[in-house]
């Protein structure tokens, strides 16, 4: 488990592409438990630790996910992530170009429960959520484009279905017309900085983890 921030209300990590940030029903440990494990013993910690979930990445993505250390924390950077307080960039990289350098993408997203699938839309759908999203051409290589991404919304699957939508699916994403996986079973979107203002202490924090060496050069 790699720690790349730490203080006494909040903790951040950089999860690895196989991990679930809460138990579901495959019943592997979860990223919240190892985190739970490890500040146990750090502080030589009696009884249970209070550990706050406050955001997700999915299973296959990697990069910085946050926990709470405190109630007062996890009430307050709750309340931040609802009201859209937390800057989140990605680094994403895509097959096909995009049609602009750089852009502003808007769709309306429903989500699809039983294929835990999201389908993204230029028009408003019944049960549909609004979804915007920054990008700009960070780089590139055969085939392959390095998106920067600012994330406005969060909504399930968003990045994933809103490239895919604009025909540039995220490498190795084979739910969202990849043509193959990646050879570690993750795909190419990594959360790479979020930036806030402190739920305690009120300073502003800029928190970044550094995205996976096996995808980063587009092999």
């Amino acid at each position: 488990m790699e720690v790349i921030y730490e203080d006494n209300h909040i903790i951040a990590v950089n999860k690895g592409c196989s991990e679930i940030v809460q138990g579901d029903k495959t019943g592997d440990m979860p990223l919240s438990e190892t985190v739970k494990l490890w500040l146990k013993k750090k502080y030589d910690k009696p009884g249970e630790v209070f550990l706050g979930v406050v955001h997700r990445l999915d299973r296959p993505v990697t990069g910085i996910v946050l926990f709470a250390k405190t109630g007062k924390a996890l009430t307050r950077m709750n309340e931040m992530f609802k009201q859209s307080e937390v800057k989140k960039t990605y680094l994403a990289v895509v097959k096909n170009r995009p049609e602009a350098e750089e852009a502003t993408l808007v769709h309306y997203i429903v989500r699809n429960e039983k294929q835990n699938k999201s389908y993204a839309y230029d028009m408003e759908k019944p049960n549909s959520k609004r979804a915007e999203l920054s990008y700009r051409i960070a780089g590139k290589s055969d085939g392959y484009f390095l998106l920067e991404i600012d994330l406005k919304t969060g909504r399930h699957h968003q990045i994933r279905c809103q490239m895919a939508k604009t025909g540039c699916p995220v490498k190795g994403d084979l739910k969202y017309g990849a043509k193959r996986s990646n050879p570690d079973g993750g795909i190419c979107l990594h959360a790479k900085k979020v930036s806030f203002v402190h739920p305690v202490s009120k300073t502003k924090l800029e928190i970044e983890a550094p995205a996976p060496d096996n995808w980063i050069n587009f092999k």
